[in-house]
């Protein structure tokens, strides 16, 4: 049998505890081929998120541009619900519109289904954003999961039930959770019945029967679901007088889970429930220690939420989470014990530190580390932004000041430019952790493309860096003690300042502007590019400078120097934007092959970085370089699969000038020896292929010159 073909999107892996269903799948995929949007509702815990997935990954290839998943139970509000689903969608998205503008031009063209999971507390905005994408995308369509229907024009509703619970698939899934054979007959049916077949119920009551057996928790099942409403452990008192019957059941089983778990365990569900999104064991040290929790017996106690199904077990990163009904039951006993303000003041000052690690560990061999530490608890970084907005927006400042720059490598820009204008307006504070925003601010414009908004942040940048560092110079009594820069010599703060001024003058084509800002701060300041971030990036900006005044063998060998610099210290990004001037250097000095060389290297480094923005910069180049060495069926398949990458950030190809004259150079020298039939054959398949399949044809070729 063949290999199966690829299908673009992504999904998530299927949980491998799903059961049965079949009479569900055929109507929610029935759905899907008849109708464009489809919410698949039911009560918390009956397993609407798992059949959504499986439903999604049966009918991907209905779908030519994929199938794409988007959890909306990490978010506390509708503020970044765009956002996340642009990310979701592959959307790095840098267009500076409305905040919907990049995700309806994302999927205008495209024949899609999208997946919006967890719907229950953003109804409202889910239904406004999805009218929009469905009106703008006549090949959108959508699938939802929520406890109540979206109310959408067009919307076809497909309810969903507990298992059967007298039937086979109830007493399946409790066998496979609890990895043991019961008979049909006795306790584990029992159990299933009078848990009315909730999937989450059970998977809970497995868990308990892994540790007492399944005689003990049919008696105690008993007891609790025979006992009156009162007295079922059912704390989570809703406004509404009448619950389903079922849904009763269900929050009877996380109470009586609940009962089970020991005081410290129970202490640590309340507190943990302040993470959205995974965690891990050190931040579960960091946030829910206090009390008779401490560092020697919280591990022992998630242990065991771990072992009654209360905490999904850790995957290959070692990261941990809740499910959100689960979560919900923890953040209502965190509200009970009067500690829901401090646990979250905690979690928003852990990540904060993180964040601000993550910054002072930007220069060197741990750059790559923490960059990828910040994208994995993007969640909670968001969520302790939002809270020190509301809290402390000093710390605010501060927190997004020292993420904004990973957050726009990432191509986060967005979210970046939100939190960083928020913060600004919000907070008094001055001096460095001011400049800092500024700066953070004004690369994400620039990378916006957005030069006159990007030249008043500029100028406000260089104010508060000089204003920064002089204050702090007449602080000290003896000039010998003040730290370095001040009233005679640029420090960090100012040399940051003059790299955005030169990188804003390079986009706009004014390479001797930006020589000579970021030249004079280097000139005046001490130390060399490997002392400080903030030196390496002038360094860098000088280079490009060079390359745009055609002062090309200077330019070529700085960029070398600072290459082997960057090897030296394991820095990742200045080493990715070399590679790109290399290969800019040497289109210029006619060397074709060389420049393919260093454009590879260059999508080898953003690749890593998931830099969208940067791979498709790169993929220009490269396009560029084969093109001029008369490779045209390749040059033309790599310029296609850089269309895809351009489109995936809501933006037309842009670049630094002279790369572009290049690029429409020796794409029409392509076009006319190939003939515009075939190139645009070839251009058009890559570009409607799977990018990631582009990406790595792209990269098959001579690897890097010295």
């Amino acid at each position: 049998m063949g290999e199966t073909a690829p299908v673009r999107g992504h999904l998530p892996d299927e949980n491998p505890g799903f059961v049965g269903r079949r009479t569900e799948l055929e109507r929610v995929s029935g759905a899907l081929a008849d109708h464009r949007l489809v919410t698949v509702t039911g009560v918390g815990g009956v397993g609407k998120t798992r059949l959504a997935l499986r439903a999604a990954h049966g009918v991907a290839r209905r779908f030519p541009d994929g199938a794409w998943w988007t959890d909306l139970s990490q978010l506390d509000g509708d503020r970044l619900l765009v956002a996340l689903v642009a990310d979701s969608v592959d959307l790095a998205d840098h267009t500076p519109g409305t905040a919907t503008t990049g995700l309806r031009r994302r999927l205008a063209d495209d024949r899609l289904l999208l997946v919006l999971d967890s719907c229950e507390h953003l109804t409202e905005p889910c239904a406004r954003l999805v009218t929009e994408l469905l009106a703008a995308a006549p090949g959108l369509t959508v699938l939802t999961t929520s406890r109540r229907p979206l109310g959408v024009a067009g919307e076809h509703v497909v309810p969903l039930d507990p298992l059967p619970p007298a039937g086979g698939d109830a007493l399946e899934l409790l066998r496979r959770a609890a990895g043991q054979d019961f008979p049909a007959a006795g306790p584990a049916g029992e159990i299933c019945v009078r848990l009315e077949g909730i999937p989450l119920a059970l998977e809970l009551a497995a868990a308990q029967i892994r540790l007492q057996g399944a005689e003990a928790v049919r008696d105690q099942l008993g007891t609790r679901l025979d006992a009156p409403p009162e007295a079922r452990f059912d704390l989570l008192a809703h406004t509404e007088r009448v619950w389903p019957s079922r849904h009763q059941t269900l929050r009877a089983a996380i109470g009586w889970s609940h009962e089970l778990s020991t005081p410290l365990e129970r202490l640590l569900w309340a507190r943990l429930s302040v993470f959205r999104g995974p965690f891990d064991l050190s931040s579960a040290l960091a946030v829910c220690t206090g009390g008779p929790l401490d560092r020697a017996t919280l591990p022992a106690a998630l242990d065991g939420l771990v072992r009654s199904s209360v905490v999904r077990p850790p995957d290959a990163g070692g990261r941990l989470r809740m499910l959100d009904t689960i979560r919900e039951y923890g953040a209502t006993w965190l509200d009970r014990t009067g500690e829901t303000g401090t646990v979250a003041d905690r979690h928003a000052a852990h990540f904060r530190g993180l964040a601000r690690r993550a910054e002072t560990e930007w220069h060197g061999a741990r750059q790559l580390r923490w960059y990828r530490t910040v994208d994995a608890h993007h969640t909670d970084l968001r969520t302790a932004l939002d809270r020190l907005l509301r809290t402390d927006p000093d710390a605010a400042l501060d927190l997004i000041g020292s993420v904004a720059f990973a957050w726009s490598c990432r191509g986060r820009l967005r979210e970046a430019r939100d939190g960083l204008e928020q913060a600004l307006v919000l907070s008094e504070a001055r001096g460095r952790v001011r400049a800092r925003a500024l700066w953070a601010l004004g690369v994400t414009l620039v990378l916006q493309g957005e030069s006159d908004p990007a030249q008043e942040v500029s100028e406000r940048c260089a104010r508060e860096a000089r204003n920064t560092e002089y204050a702090e110079y007449t602080e000290y009594a003896a000039p010998e003690e003040a730290p370095r820069g001040g009233r005679d010599r640029p420090g960090e703060l100012t040399l940051d300042a003059a790299a955005l001024a030169g990188l804003l003058a390079l986009t706009t084509g004014r390479p001797m502007s930006a020589y000579v800002v970021v030249g004079h701060v280097l000139d005046a300041a001490r130390g060399g590019p490997a002392d400080s971030a903030a030196r390496l990036r002038c360094h860098l900006v000088r280079v490009f400078a060079l390359t745009g005044l055609g002062r090309l063998a200077e330019a070529r060998r700085g960029a070398l120097r600072l290459r082997a610099l960057c090897q030296e210290l394991d820095e990742h990004w200045t080493r990715t934007a070399l590679e790109y001037q290399l290969a800019l250097t040497g289109l210029l000095e006619g060397d074709p092959r060389a420049a393919a060389g260093h454009a590879r290297a260059m999508l080898e480094g953003t690749r890593g970085l998931g830099a969208s923005l940067g791979v498709a910069l790169g993929l220009d180049v490269l396009a560029t370089a084969l093109a001029a060495a008369g490779d045209g069926e390749r040059a033309a398949d790599v310029s296609g699969t850089g269309e895809a990458y351009w489109r995936a950030t809501g933006q037309p190809r842009r670049g630094l000038p002279g790369l572009r004259a290049l690029h429409e150079k020796y794409t029409d020298t392509a076009r006319a020896t190939l003939g515009e039939p075939a190139y645009e054959e070839i251009f058009v398949r890559a570009l409607t292929g799977l990018p990631q399949d582009g990406l790595d044809r792209a990269l098959e070729g001579p690897g890097t010159p010295a």
